[in-house]
């Protein structure tokens, strides 16, 4: 029987009665035994329309039919509610809920998908806020069915599409208002779980700011309406713009008193004792400079006019005309002085090298290294000392054997000091 409730009754004993009525004239009496009413999945109300199953029987005190209720739903829209519910509690027990899963937005999407309605007001509003808000945002529409047979299907498929399109940034998933019936399509449970996998962030913009659907509870981020969803989707230009414009003057004027600071500490180290006297020094060094630059060139002015004066006085001489052999004398006497000069350098060169090479045989002859070419070794105890008799050596102790090549560990097995001469 179908009706609504009437005149519900909850005495002590758990059992529930109740009206089933439709219009005003149709009424039938209900009863409903403890036993069947635990197992009530919901709250039964007066005026809640219900679907109740059981057997007509006789209430013989008052001679009455009644109906004795066995089970009791929702119908029309609480029967929805009721399944709404129940995936509501299923998925949020798989943590499809958890507020630790919503990711962040991107802050300057590229290209932004959509999924809604290819008519109707919704898909005007978002497109033209987000043109507004960001011109040059990328927009891609996948148009669907957004209610009726069908919808929840068309809305799963754009998703998956959307997740094998690299070009995308964010998703933008919804509808405009509409009742419970209208927005069932975004309770389905395929479509909450193609909003939790989503590969991109989601917005979720279904319905008014009344309106809430399970995609609402499921996706990154839920928007009052399709217009405040694309203005959480892309910032406002012109407020970043004028961000920029903040930011850089802030930026200039830091530079500034940053430049400024730093010059009115180097003008304070320039004006300390210390750096002054420095100046003052390297002032008198320049003057000095200058001082003897000055006297050099009237030093060399005097003695280029006594060369020129002394040798136009030669020049008047008989003996200036011997000069070209007297030169030819000397060029071929340095001539000679070069060449002797040369071969003693030659030769205290090749007298300085036989040296060297006979003081280099001798250091080979005296190296311990060939020495030890010859089958010879050198013992050194645990300390690193060069073990010159045996009776620096106890039985049992460690030394170490340095070969030509290489070195050993040995042991001690006895000792043998020797006599005076060695043997």
């Amino acid at each position: 029987m179908r009706g609504e409730i009437s005149g519900l009754k909850r005495p002590d004993s758990g059992h529930l009665y109740f009206t089933l009525k439709e219009g005003k004239e149709a009424v039938l009496e209900c009863a409903m035994y403890r036993l069947s009413a635990a197992r009530l999945t919901f709250e039964p109300r007066d005026g809640t329309e219900v679907e109740a199953f059981g057997a007509i029987t006789v209430y013989e005190p008052r001679g009455r039919y009644q109906l004795a209720v066995k089970e009791l739903r929702p119908g029309g829209l609480g029967a929805l509610l009721l399944s709404m519910e129940a995936l509501k509690r299923r998925l949020d027990a798989e943590g499809l809920f958890d507020p630790a899963r919503r990711r962040p937005l991107p802050l300057y999407p590229r290209r932004i998908g959509i999924v809604t309605s290819p008519v109707g007001a919704a898909v005007r509003d978002l497109v033209k806020v987000l043109r507004a808000r960001w011109p040059a945002i990328g927009i891609v529409l996948a148009p669907v069915r957004v209610q009726g047979p069908g919808a929840a299907e068309e809305i799963v498929a754009a998703i998956d599409r959307f997740n094998r399109y690299p070009g995308v940034d964010l998703l933008i998933v919804g509808r405009g208002g509409g009742s419970l019936e209208d927005l069932w399509a975004f309770n389905e449970e395929a479509v909450v779980r193609a909003v939790a996998g989503s590969r991109h962030p989601v917005i979720s913009a279904v319905g008014h700011e009344v309106d809430w659907t399970l995609t609402d509870m499921v996706a990154d981020v839920r928007a009052a309406t399709p217009s405040n969803a694309a203005e959480m989707a892309v910032p406002d230009g012109r407020e970043v713009a004028h961000r920029v414009l903040r930011l850089g003057e802030r930026a200039a004027r830091a530079a500034r008193h940053l430049l400024a600071e730093r010059r009115r500490v180097v003008q304070a180290l320039i004006e300390q004792y210390g750096f002054r006297r420095q100046r003052d020094a390297v002032s008198f060094m320049q003057q000095r400079i200058d001082d003897l630059q000055g006297r050099m060139t009237l030093s060399l002015s005097a003695l280029l006019r006594g060369a020129r004066e002394r040798l136009r006085a030669g020049s008047l001489r008989y003996g200036l005309r011997e000069w070209p052999r007297s030169l030819r004398r000397r060029r071929e006497l340095a001539e000679g002085l070069r060449s002797r000069l040369a071969a003693a350098l030659m030769r205290g060169v090749q007298e300085k090298h036989s040296r060297l090479a006979a003081h280099s045989d001798r250091l080979r002859a005296l190296s311990p290294r060939l020495v030890l070419e010859r089958g010879f070794c050198i013992a050194r105890a645990p300390d690193g000392r060069l073990v010159r008799a045996a009776a620096m050596l106890h039985v049992g102790e460690r030394v170490l054997l340095e070969f030509a090549r290489g070195d050993a560990d040995a042991r001690i097995e006895a000792v043998r000091p020797g006599g005076e001469d060695g043997r």
